[in-house]
């Protein structure tokens, strides 16, 4: 349960520290005091969306935090997830900046905005009055009787996760097949004219990096030929440089008995002459290589073009080209044995069409099942929040063995929620015949039935009692008091009757002080309790009418409470 909440600079609120009890608490206050403002601080720290106007006028950032005590198992192991330490106190933080930047802390680690969301699902269920439109989509609905529904529809739906992956798999090996036969027969006639232009193109890698260097040489033969040429001639022709070092040789020899050093000289210098000679013979080599036809480099060009447009078809380097034609051999001879293929695949596809069928069949079964538990709950709810013919039902939609090619994740088959308030006047669908007040009554009653399901600890409402008084309003009171048994709640209430009934009641007033507005919340105890009901009941708090009514309602709802 939410133990504390520390709002600051959030709207008109500058500072302020709520501490809620176990049970029932209630916000009371003049509208527009900044009632709703407590319930968006609360979100905002629960990871919604937040915008610069939720910080307060002049201020730089706003924040809140959250205090929760929770011994629910599921939230230890998501904080294990999230390589998070476990305290005995769970610790929510959140700070936006005007700049828009949020930073979200759990135990005091930093934390996403999904990683938030997903833990404070485990422990916070609020229900604004938006939510009464929420309700109203069929697809929301599914959802809420999947959540009733429980193990029993969530097996089926992981099994029929399982067979949709499946289908997906065999129609995709279908179509690799090509469809029917023509199609198959004009996909091979494709593949094998691709195969034979690269068969026949006889790539290899390297090929292309060859010819360019080939044809560079080419383009650069004259410059090539004099530079070796000019080679050539200093070290082989008269006087060239091999001369010239033999020569020198020739002139240590006279004297390389005398000293051993004279002779490694000597024999240094026929080395260098030897290399001189060698490096212009392999000069001469390369003089012979230089003799290139020119229909020789007019085949490398039009070989370099043939390879450009292969490149082109067949993405965009030799190494892709290669890779297309392994994949369209290996598909050439899949295509080739296609028939008996397509066939195999087509059986198990009717197999597999026919186990879906049976698994959505079986989700339908379970969900019907919970179906009839559940509306008849929330009729009972509803005959005890003053509406005394009630009728809920849940209408399926029809599917056949043929709709399973339209099957979702979700099965086949939508529901609608249909509900008459009136005895004798027929089901229509939800949004269509309730009120304001019986919606609110519906809800609550939906609600009160959920939190047997969800084992989540606070339950947060946004005048739920819009469009409710006089009895009915304090039926809701007492529904309050018997969910607040097991469940905190956390309530937004115009409503004397249902005030009467809470545990810890807030009031929450608008001030001024050194020309700012801002909002005050704080505990009301004692002789202000029967003040802030005088109040809610519409007299004046000093009327001993209005005071005397309100001590009644307090007297009321504490001999409940003893009888629960």
């Amino acid at each position: 349960m939410l133990q504390k909440l520390v709002i600051q600079n959030v709207a008109l609120i500058e500072r302020a520290e709520m501490e809620f009890s176990a049970g029932l608490n209630v916000l009371s206050g003049e509208t527009g005091a900044g009632k709703s403002v407590i319930l968006d601080a609360i979100d905002f720290v629960l990871g919604a969306k937040a915008d610069r106007s939720l910080i307060r006028s002049g201020e730089e950032a706003c924040s809140v935090r959250a205090e929760f005590s929770c011994t629910d198992a599921r939230v230890g192991e998501l904080l294990s997830e999230f390589d998070i330490e476990a305290e005995d106190v769970l610790l929510l933080s959140r700070k936006f900046s005007a700049d828009g930047k949020s930073t979200f802390r759990i135990n005091g680690c930093t934390a996403t905005a999904a990683m938030v969301r997903r833990l404070t699902a485990l422990l916070v269920d609020v229900h604004g009055q938006s939510e009464h439109f929420y309700l109203l989509k069929e697809s929301n609905q599914l959802r809420l009787l999947d959540d009733v529904a429980g193990a029993p529809v969530a097996d089926c739906k992981k099994t029929l996760v399982g067979q949709l992956s499946e289908r997906k798999t065999i129609l995709s090996d279908r179509e690799k097949l090509g469809g029917d036969e023509g199609e198959r027969a004009r996909r091979l006639d494709i593949l094998q004219y691709q195969i034979d232009e690269l068969e026949r193109a006889r790539l290899r890698e390297g090929e292309e990096e060859e010819l360019l260097a080939f044809r560079e040489k080419y383009r650069n033969a004259e410059k090539i030929l004099d530079a070796l040429g000019a080679l050539r001639q200093y070290l082989t022709e008269d006087g060239g440089s091999a001369d010239t070092l033999r020569g020198a040789g020739k002139s240590l020899s006279s004297v390389s008995r005398l000293d051993e050093r004279y002779a490694a000289l000597a024999d240094r210098l026929e080395t260098t002459a030897s290399e001189a000679e060698d490096i212009a013979a392999t000069a001469e080599d390369y003089l012979a290589e230089l003799d290139i036809d020119e229909r020789e480099a007019e085949r490398a060009e039009a070989r370099l073009d043939e390879l450009r447009s292969l490149k082109k078809k067949y993405g965009g380097t030799v190494e892709s080209a290669l890779a297309y034609l392994a994949n369209a051999r290996t598909e050439q001879e899949m295509l080739s044995d296609s028939a008996a293929r397509f066939e195999e695949l087509g059986a198990r596809l009717e197999t597999l069409d026919d186990a879906i069928y049976a698994t959505c069949l079986a989700l339908t079964s379970a969900r019907k099942e919970a179906a009839r538990s559940f509306t008849a709950r929330v009729v009972q709810e509803l005959q005890t929040l003053n509406i005394s013919s009630p009728r809920f039902e849940v209408d399926f939609e029809c599917f056949s063995r043929e709709d399973v090619p339209r099957v979702t994740s979700e099965g086949l088959g939508g529901v609608r929620f249909l509900f008459s308030a009136n005895a004798g006047e027929p089901l229509k669908e939800l949004g269509k015949i309730i009120s304001g007040g019986e919606m609110s009554r519906f809800m609550l009653a939906v609600k009160t039935q959920l939190s047997a399901v969800n084992a989540i600890g606070t339950y947060i409402f946004d005048e739920i009692d819009a469009g409710i008084g006089g009895r009915t309003a304090r039926v809701v009171g007492e529904k309050f008091c018997k969910i607040a048994q097991t469940v905190q709640i956390i309530a937004v209430s115009h409503s004397a009757q249902i005030a009467a009934f809470a545990d810890r009641e807030f009031y929450i007033e608008k001030c001024e002080s050194a020309g700012r507005t801002h909002s005050v919340i704080r505990t009301v105890e004692g002789g202000d309790r029967i003040n802030e009901i005088a109040r809610l009941i519409g007299g004046d708090p000093e009327s001993a009418t209005a005071l005397r009514h309100a001590e009644e309602l307090l007297a009321q709802a504490s001999a409940f409470k003893k009888t629960l």
